[in-house]
C-alpha cells in the first residue's frame, strides 16, 4: 500500500510562533484554509481509497475539502494526534529555545521526554504502529495496491519518515515537514520505500503506480519504486 503523509495546513499557532501541541481551539488560518482547498487539485490525479486523520481540529479542517470532493468519510485515528508536549504546550518557541531540554529534542530525540507529557520515542512507536496497521488493513480489504491519506502533525510525520528511511530517531530533526506538505511512503513485504518528502508542489501524479509481482527486488536493482518507475 502507499500512504500519503499530509501535514495539516498553516494554523493560528504556526503564525503566532507557539507550540500548539494539543491545545484546544487551534484552527487553520486563512492561508491554511487555502492550502487545504489546494490539496484537492494537488491530488486530483491520485486515486485515494481512504482518508485517516489526527483528531485535532486543524487536521480535520485540512482533509475536509478533499473528503468532500471524493465522497469519503474520514477515519479519526487517535494515535496520529500531535505530541503531548505537557508543560511546553502553548508556550512561545523563542522562550522554549532557552530550555535545556531543547538541545536534547534537537540532538538526542530518542531520550527526550516532555515534562508532564510524552517522549518522542513513544510518539514514533504509536504513529508507526497506526500507519502500518491501517496499511495492512487496507491491503487485506482491497487485495490490491491502493493509495490512502494520513493527515497528522510535523513531528509525528517526521518520526514516521525516520522509521521508513531506516534512520535513528535521533536524526529525525534533519527531516522537514512544512504545513500542507506531502510525503509518500510505499510499504512492501520487505521494507518501506520513501517516494516523496516535504512536497509542496502541484504535480503528484507519480504517486499512482501500478502494482507488480515480487517483493521489491526490482527496486534494489533499478532504483525504482516497487510498482512503478518513479525514481527516488
Amino acid at each position: 500500500m502507499t500512504v500519503v503523509l499530509l501535514r495539516h495546513g498553516r494554523s493560528t499557532s504556526n503564525t503566532a510562533h507557539t507550540l500548539a501541541g494539543r491545545s484546544p481551539g487551534v484552527e487553520l488560518d486563512d492561508r491554511g484554509r487555502e492550502q487545504a482547498q489546494a490539496i484537492v487539485s494537488r491530488l486530483a490525479d491520485v486515486a485515494i481509497e481512504e482518508i485517516v486523520h489526527s483528531p485535532l481540529v486543524r487536521c480535520e479542517q485540512t482533509v475536509e475539502p478533499l473528503a468532500r470532493a471524493r465522497g469519503l468519510t474520514p477515519v479519526v485515528e487517535h494515535r496520529l494526534v500531535e505530541v503531548d508536549y505537557g508543560e511546553w504546550t502553548g508556550r512561545e518557541l523563542k522562550v522554549l529555545l532557552e530550555e535545556p531540554l531543547w538541545k536534547i529534542v534537537q540532538q538526542h530525540a530518542s531520550a527526550a521526554v516532555f515534562p508532564g507529557g510524552e517522549g518522542l520515542a513513544q510518539v514514533q512507536a504509536r504513529a508507526v504502529a497506526a500507519v502500518r496497521e491501517h496499511d495492512a488493513r487496507l491491503a487485506e480489504l482491497h487485495g490490491r495496491d491502493v493509495v490512502w491519506v494520513a493527515c497528522s502533525h510535523g513531528d509525528v510525520i517526521k518520526s514516521v519518515l525516520a522509521d521508513a528511511l531506516g534512520a535513528h530517531l535521533d536524526g529525525f530533526q534533519r527531516i522537514v515537514a512544512e504545513p500542507a506538505s506531502i510525503s509518500v511512503v510505499r510499504y512492501t513485504s520487505t521494507r518501506p520505500y520513501v517516494l516523496k518528502m516535504n512536497d509542496t508542489g502541484a504535480d503528484l501524479s507519480g504517486v499512482n503506480t501500478p502494482p507488480v509481482s515480487g517483493d521489491g527486488a526490482r527496486a534494489e536493482v533499478s532504483g525504482s519504486v516497487p510498482g512503478g518507475e518513479v525514481r527516488l
